[in-house]
């Protein structure tokens, strides 16, 4: 597929990092042929930094090996921190490099010896991430600000702006743990520990003292003795020993949150002081130079925040024991759980936050995972939050689609087009007009229709089988696959340059055994849901049969959870499950089985189940009270998986 060059990556100004001379000057010579404007060549780091400090570029080409002790990585950690997106150029497929410099989150990568037709191909799809990014920064500051100022001037108490505060904050800023106070003078801190998606603990003074066994006044002293933090900073690291070491009040929190870094943000307030907001996560390496930016461009808006909610605080200071509780802003109201999803660990609410985060924008979403972890449910989740609610979600399984009906079933056909082609059909894309295509196992999708799905997203047409005038369609697009597309990259069976136009917000789903901690809340889920389409009272699960199933490995992730839980409310006969029917463990057998066996065995599983409530039903497959209708699913997909399995009908 060729590119076209407008005019407004015309204006994009790229500098090219690289020390061979020959090739820099190759790629020199291919951009400038293609109207591109190149600032120039630089041979080191050093060279490089110097050139960007004289004149910011929109782009830079970068050799990953260079002269001197510095590496491209290096010079990409830097870029990163200007906001300015790159390309790495590299003659080495070293595994452990690429890793290192995938961490750096390049727009592309191109291996040399390069054609001019890779450079430029490249080029276009890094300009269009590069668009994208920077309107989804510009968005996401937007959002952010408007909600700060409507808490501004709504008329709340002091802890319920804070939560409301924290719920804006959430999706842009990856905190468990934040406390904010005036770093004089100030008895009464306030901290909100994360429980859930939008669900905090209010972790006031008195709270904290009886978790600590200090009083408020031995809180405050420490407090006086630690280091004033009154400058933005990350702390992670050394710098976050350091202040732990020095810092008794610092020490306290974090021990008692289990915390590893933080974001110091002091905000000025006139007249005032200083009033410092800290976000903590549990993890060593939570928080980038981005997410610092982010924060002080709002500096302005959380200072307004401050200055609104402690002038309010002190007017209704003596009405506060009688104020009635105002409900905090919640995503609820838009998109109830998420589609269903069920969770509480710190992966699943990061996938919360990314869905939350990119819903409302038109970027291109790929969304990876195992199988059965709940993918079309995030895809589902971000259409729904997105302005594009009102509008279909078309699902095609890419997997499942004939090579010789892809395009026809894509992008419809004329009348006579082909043979069979008896009338005019819309194709899938012309279906999803105004709304959300979502690409299931989109690493299944054959060569020639990633080559047409890459003119769809390039120019957001299509055109019918036996068409003759292209057709204009608003989709936006998310993908999903259970394989690793790089793999699949280099096997020669996905285009690079089709990876990178999708690759633009990757959001990875983690596996069941990554979340052992939601398995009771899924359980409890599954039971309920399907005891009501029983008609039977729910049952109670005993903590033997939970211990069963927290130990397993669920190669089948969710899907197969959701299976097993159906099943042992079938299987029982008691109101209590103390047994889980799962795959490779008997009644008396507790030890745990290698997850390479367990993996062999899921397809048996399902064989057995799908044979099992066959017998139930005395062989019924569709209809009110078959196996379809018990199983929740189309009849067509049972009669589909019953033949990839070998299971025969009773009624055969």
């Amino acid at each position: 597929m060729e590119f076209q060059n407008n005019t407004e990556n015309k204006k994009m100004k790229i500098l090219i990092v690289e020390d061979q001379f020959i090739e820099a000057n190759d790629l020199r010579f291919i951009l400038q042929k293609a109207d591109y404007q190149v600032m120039g060549v630089a041979k080191s780091v050093s060279q490089a930094l110097e050139a960007i400090a004289i004149e910011k570029p929109d782009l830079v080409f970068l050799d990953i090996r260079l002269k001197g002790k510095e590496t491209g990585i290096d010079l990409a950690k830097e870029l990163n921190k200007n906001h300015i997106g790159f390309i790495y150029l590299s003659a080495n497929s070293n595994k452990s490099i690429l890793e290192e410099a995938k961490k750096t989150h390049p727009y592309g990568f191109i291996v040399k010896p390069f054609r001019p037709k890779d450079v430029l191909i490249t080029l276009e799809i890094a300009c269009y991430r590069h668009k994208h990014s920077i309107e989804s920064h510009s968005q996401e500051e937007n959002i952010v600000r408007e909600g700060i100022e409507a808490i501004s001037q709504s008329s709340v108490k002091w802890e319920t702006a804070l939560l409301q505060l924290a719920q804006v904050l959430q999706t842009y800023i990856p905190f468990d743990y934040v406390r904010a106070g005036f770093i004089q003078d100030d008895l009464n801190p306030i901290g909100l520990l994360r429980k859930n998606f939008d669900n905090y603990e209010i972790i006031d003074a008195a709270k904290f003292s009886k978790i600590t066994g200090k009083t408020k006044q031995e809180l405050f002293d420490l407090k006086e003795k630690s280091p004033k933090l009154e400058f933005p900073k990350i702390y992670e690291g050394d710098s976050f020993t350091e202040i732990f070491q020095n810092s008794l009040i610092k020490r306290m929190i974090v021990q008692s949150f289990g915390l590893k870094s933080f974001i110091a943000f002091p905000v000025r307030i006139e007249d005032q002081g200083v009033f410092n907001f800290f976000f903590f996560c549990r993890n060593s390496n939570c928080f980038t130079n981005e997410h610092l930016a982010f924060l002080t461009k709002l500096e302005t808006t959380f200072a307004a925040f401050v200055s609104a909610m402690n002038t309010h605080k002190r007017a209704v200071v003596s009405t506060n024991a009688i104020a009635p509780k105002q409900a905090p802003a919640t995503v609820k109201e838009n998109a109830p759980e998420f589609c269903s999803m069920i969770g509480s660990s710190k992966k699943i609410l990061t996938v919360f936050d990314h869905i939350q985060k990119v819903a409302h924008s038109e970027t291109s979403v790929l969304i990876l995972g195992e199988s059965g972890t709940g993918k079309e449910k995030v895809a589902q989740s971000i259409h729904q939050l997105s302005p594009r609610k009102n509008k279909p979600l078309v699902v095609i399984n890419c997997g499942a689609v004939p090579d010789n009906l892809a395009e026809s079933l894509f992008f419809g056909h004329e009348k006579g087009s082909f043979t069979g082609a008896l009338e005019k059909r819309i194709g899938k894309f012309e279906a999803a007009d105004g709304g959300t295509i979502f690409l299931d196992e989109i690493g299944e999708m054959p060569m020639l229709m990633q080559i047409k799905l890459l003119r769809v997203l390039q120019e957001k047409e299509i055109e019918r089988v036996g068409g003759t005038l292209p057709i204009k369609v608003n989709v936006r697009i998310i993908a999903a696959t259970n394989r690793n597309l790089e793999e699949e990259i280099a096997a020669g069976r996905f285009r690079l340059d089709l990876y990178y136009r999708l690759h633009v917000f990757p959001i990875t789903v983690p596996s069941l055994r990554e979340r052992r901690e939601d398995i009771p809340a899924l359980v409890s889920h599954f039971i309920n849901t399907f005891s009501a389409s029983l008609g039977k009272k729910a049952a109670q699960i005993s903590d033997h049969a939970l211990q069963q199933m927290e130990n397993y490995e669920w190669p089948g992730n969710i899907r197969e959870l959701e299976h097993i839980v159906q099943r042992a409310i079938l299987l029982n006969g008691d109101s209590i499950i103390n047994e889980v029917p799962l795959p490779g463990i008997s009644k008396n057998e507790g030890e745990e089985k290698t997850q390479e066996f367990l993996i062999q065995s899921i397809h048996e599983n399902e064989r057995d189940y799908i044979t099992y409530i066959l017998k139930r039903c005395k062989g019924k497959i569709s209809g009110k009270g078959g196996a379809a209708e018990i199983l929740n699913i189309p009849a067509s997909t049972l009669y589909s998986k019953m033949k990839k399995l070998g299971v025969n009908s009773l009624n055969q």
